[in-house]
């Protein structure tokens, strides 16, 4: 005999979450089961029963108690805890807590209005049908961001804003009043300003029009606007920079120490307009060599108390988008005042170096100086006298555009110093340093800011020569302050998390790769090797991106854990105070401590630390975000041609597929595939054909068609076309 069929909606209902979420509310009140049904709007006998048996439950459980027959009060040291909203792209999330091992995973029925980052208190508890626990959001402490940017929908009598971000799951509601100059399908920035209880949307208002969607300026202006980063100075902040004097007089150089006759130039990017930094050299009369590294003296214009100083601390530091720097500093100090322009005599503040043939540091000096930088090279021109050895800078490198020579002090120099770096490198690899040396994406653009085309740029031995250098001044600062056992700003870079590097090894191995976990060396050694196995190969940008996404992000503190990938006890940032706030806040606190200054507050540098972290974190995401809408912009205008691309991740939806010639990377949905029925095989990586077995999976050579360019929300879609044979 048939069983019959169980009725649904028979299921018992758990009121745990929602029951400590009232209670939690309110810790010192009691409260009785009707008390609680009336808070949930239940009038039903079922869900009443419900309710006194899951707080008997949770008395049994000694997470409440009952202060008098059938009140109940919560338990303070009950399973509720602060953390952070980790949302996923399909309306759920995880709740992110340090006293946890583990991320929570949040059901969307559980959110209750917590947003992606927000800072909330959350209940941790087991469901009875999985082994897993889940948590709710009970109240949120901290919203992460309050602005937003979409594309707005106007309706009769309201609108709504919907997002490109994929972990924004909710629209925002406009009301009639409050949409300004915004007309249907304008890119708007929008406020986000209440949250009804029964709402399903959030209440917001249109602060500022960007633009129509597509067009140029309004989507690199979206991007900014999305992670709340400023395009210009305020007005009052521009006059003030204005009004600085940023002459070079007799009575300050006095107070400095004049290296204005020690040989000194500077290595840049042939398109920077602002150069934070010029190296210096001479041979001493022992043999030894003293090279200065000479860093703009941003502090002695920026002054702190100031609006300039605090809108500088705001934005933090410099971000780079493709077409255009959002600068920490108005022009007039970032590209004049402070910049080490040729044959101009600067302010600086300088570690100046006694190195012997060996690359050892016999002595350091650090302090204010004065210099007058000789000559400006470009990376390519310096490095054509490291590979060339001669003084010759042909027309097609040169800054001028026309062929010159480089005195022979200069040549000189730029040899012993590359010498010398290559011994520095050569020792921090030996450290265990790690050599991350990733091709980075450079558009080349019209005068409209279009890209016509990809190039990629990779550090030689003249980008060795100023890294070395500078790695050395940060270290030596932090050094010399740390030992002291003062409050600093350091930057600093924790082991790698192993869970991280066993995934790295799952995916490598399908190309032939392995990580040696016996020691901190081995894995140091064995990422080394990995690094420079891959160079060339199709699958390096993918292994490269791959590895660093493996590594702990680099930070600023106040408490000094050493830096893991440069294999250093001691770092700071010391060399970039044009585009970097830490770099300031080093020289200012380096010349408090040689004036014999105490030790400054930990807890007040500690937060602007913390400031200065997130914001460097916004600006790579903003950064990220504009080679991605170029990338995108750029193949737009391709979409007849054939790519070969190589296959650099797989999920359950598809592949996707990182393009070799331009690196651009678009996803092929697994509906898309025709040549078979595809299903995901998570333990190979891999799509695996229904009939005829065929695998797509990790490293595969694969042709593609672009089907789709969606510049808002900076994605490509790709039409599969073949395997490579």
């Amino acid at each position: 005999m048939s069983k019959k069929p169980k009725k649904l909606g028979n299921k018992p209902k758990d009121f745990t979450a929602q029951i400590f979420k009232i209670l939690s509310r309110e810790p010192s009140k009691s409260f009785n089961y009707k008390q609680i049904a009336a808070v949930l709007e239940l009038s039903d006998t079922k869900s009443r029963n419900e309710i006194i048996r899951d707080l008997k439950i949770l008395k049994a459980q000694d997470k409440i108690h009952e202060t008098e027959i059938g009140k109940y009060q919560i338990i303070s040291k009950a399973e509720y805890y602060e953390g952070v909203i980790d949302m996923t792209s399909r309306k759920t999330g995880y709740f992110v807590c340090d006293e946890l091992e583990d991320d929570v995973f949040i059901p969307f029925i559980n959110l209750n209005h917590a947003l992606d980052g927000d800072k909330v208190k959350a209940y941790i508890y087991n469901r009875r049908s999985s082994r897993k626990p889940e948590a709710e959001v009970l109240e949120i402490l901290e919203r992460a961001k309050t602005e937003f940017v979409g594309v707005i929908d106007v309706q009769k009598n309201f609108a709504f804003v919907t997002t490109a971000n994929a972990k924004m799951y909710t629209d925002i509601f406009i009301p009639k009043n409050k949409i300004g100059e915004a007309e249907h399908g304008d890119v708007v920035l929008v406020t986000l300003e209440d949250w009804p209880k029964k709402a399903d949307s959030p209440f917001g208002s249109v602060i500022k029009v960007l633009g129509k969607p597509g067009e140029h300026n309004t989507e690199i202006h979206a991007i900014l606007a999305e992670y709340g980063l400023p395009y210009d100075f305020p007005i009052e902040v521009e006059a003030y920079a204005n009004k600085i004097d940023t002459s070079i007089t007799e009575e300050e150089i006095k107070k400095r120490r004049d290296m204005r006759d020690v040989l000194t130039f500077t290595i840049d990017p042939k398109d920077a307009k602002d150069f934070d930094d010029a190296l210096s050299f001479q041979v001493l009369e022992n043999g030894n060599y003293e090279i200065g590294v000479h860093i703009a003296d941003v502090s002695h214009y920026l002054k702190e108390g100031t609006i300039l100083d605090d809108e500088a601390y705001k934005r933090a530091t410099s971000v780079y988008l493709v077409d255009r720097v959002v600068p920490m500093l108005p022009e007039v100090l970032s590209n004049f005042a402070c910049s080490l322009r040729p044959h101009e005599e600067k302010y600086t503040f300088s570690a100046v170096f006694q190195l012997n043939n060996k690359a050892e540091v016999l002595d350091a000096w650090f302090g204010r100086t004065v210099t007058y930088s000789d000559q400006r090279f470009a990376y390519e021109e310096a490095q054509s006298i490291i590979e060339t050895k001669s003084d010759v800078i042909p027309a097609e490198i040169s800054l001028t555009g026309s062929e010159y020579i480089v005195p022979k002090p200069i040549v000189d120099a730029t040899l012993k110093m590359d010498e010398l770096a290559k011994i520095l490198r050569r020792k921090r690899m030996a450290a265990g340093a790690i050599s991350f040396d990733k091709v980075e994406v450079k558009f080349n653009l019209n005068e409209e800011a279009e890209p016509i085309g990809v190039y990629f740029k990779q550090s030689k031995d003249a980008n060795h020569l100023i890294e070395e250098f500078m790695l050395l001044a940060n270290r030596k600062v932090a050094e010399f302050i740390g030992k002291q056992k003062k409050t600093f700003i350091y930057r600093i870079h924790d082991e790698p998390n192993e869970d991280k590097l066993i995934n790295l090894q799952t995916v490598i191995a399908k190309f032939g790769y392995s990580i040696n976990f016996k020691s901190k060396k081995d894995i140091s050694n064995s990422l080394n090797n990995l690094l420079s196995e891959v160079v060339g190969k199709k699958e390096q940008n993918l292994v490269d991106t791959l590895t660093i996404r493996s590594m702990s992000k680099a930070a600023y503190s106040t408490e000094n854990i050493g830096h893991y990938g440069l294999a250093f006890d001691y770092y700071s940032h010391f060399t970039s105070p044009i585009r970097r706030y830490p770099d300031v806040m080093a020289h200012r606190l380096l010349q408090h401590y040689i004036d014999g200054g105490k030790s400054v507050s930990e807890e007040e540098y500690e937060e602007k630390c913390q400031h200065s972290s997130q914001m460097e974190a916004l600006a790579a995401q903003a950064e990220r975000d504009s080679v991605k809408y170029m990338q995108v912009k750029y193949m737009q205008d391709h979409k007849d041609q054939e790519f070969l691309g190589v296959v650099s991740g797989v999920t359950e939806w598809g592949i996707y597929v990182e393009i070799i010639e331009n690196k651009c990377e678009g996803m092929v949905r697994i509906r898309e595939i025709k040549d078979d029925y595809y299903t995901f095989d998570d333990k190979q990586y891999a799509l695996v054909g229904e009939v005829s077995k065929n695998i797509i999976q990790l490293g595969d050579e694969v042709y593609v068609k672009v089907k789709n360019a969606d510049l808002v929300k900076k994605q490509l879609d790709f039409h599969y076309l073949r395997k490579r044979e």
